[in-house]
C-alpha cells in the first residue's frame, strides 16, 4: 500500500473534517496525524484500536523517532521528525501504528517488540522491509552505565543503564552450555564497579 492510498482513505473516513487529500505539512497536527492512524488501522478492519487512537508530539524526546503505549492506544512522535518531511513522519507513524496492531491481535500475551507478529503488522499496513530502528541523525545522549554485572561461569561482565528488573542469565553461558535455553546457574549477578578485576 502506498502512502497515497492512506491519505485517499484518510479523506473517505473523514468526510465532515477538513479536506486532508492534500499532504499533510511536515509541521502537521496530532490531530491529522491521528486521522491517517484511525484511517489506516478501519482500512486493516480495527475500528475498536482506530477509535482508542491518540496521537502526541513530545518535544522532550531526543533520539527515539515515536514510542507505542498498547495498554492506552497512545502514539507519541519527537517533533524534529517535522525537519525530516512528511514522507519520514508518515513512516514513523505506521511502524508505531505496527506495534499497536501486534499488540492488539495478540491480547494478552507477551511478545517481542520487533518479532513476527509486528512484521506481519508492517506488511499489512504497506511497510515491507521496514527496519526496527531507525537511522536518521537524531542526537544522541550518552548515558553512563552506572550498573555492572558478572557471570559466575565465565567473568563475562555487563554493563547496564538501568537495573534487571528480573534473572537475567549470560547468553553466551546458556548457548554454549543449555543450547540458548535460560538456566538460572549463568544468572548474572550485580558487582560493584571497584570489585571488578583489571583486564
Amino acid at each position: 500500500m502506498t502512502p497515497s492510498s492512506f491519505q485517499k482513505r484518510i479523506s473517505a473516513s473523514a468526510s465532515t473534517e477538513r479536506d486532508l487529500t492534500k499532504q499533510v505539512e511536515p509541521a502537521g497536527d496530532a490531530r491529522d496525524l491521528a486521522l491517517f492512524g484511525k484511517a489506516a488501522l478501519e482500512g486493516l478492519g480495527l475500528g475498536a484500536l482506530a477509535a482508542k487512537l491518540t496521537v502526541t508530539w513530545n518535544s522532550r524526546m531526543r533520539s527515539t523517532a515515536g514510542l507505542a503505549y498498547p495498554n492506552t492506544s497512545q502514539i507519541v512522535l519527537n517533533p524534529k521528525l517535522r525537519g525530516f518531511g512528511w514522507a519520514e513522519v508518515e513512516r514513523t507513524l505506521l511502524h508505531e501504528l505496527a506495534h499497536l496492531v501486534a499488540h492488539h491481535r495478540c491480547g494478552r500475551r507477551r511478545i517481542s517488540p520487533h518479532g513476527p507478529e509486528w512484521r506481519r503488522a508492517c506488511t499489512d499496513l504497506g511497510m515491507d522491509n521496514e527496519a526496527r530502528c531507525h537511522d536518521l541523525p537524531l542526537p544522541r545522549r550518552k548515558m553512563a552505565r552506572r550498573f555492572v554485572y558478572q557471570c559466575p561461569s565465565c567473568a563475562t561482565k555487563v554493563e547496564r543503564v538501568r537495573l534487571f528488573r528480573r534473572p537475567a542469565a549470560c547468553l553466551k553461558c546458556c548457548q554454549t552450555h543449555c543450547g540458548g535455553r535460560y538456566d538460572k546457574r549463568f544468572n548474572l549477578t550485580r558487582v560493584l564497579q571497584q570489585e571488578l578485576p583489571l583486564d
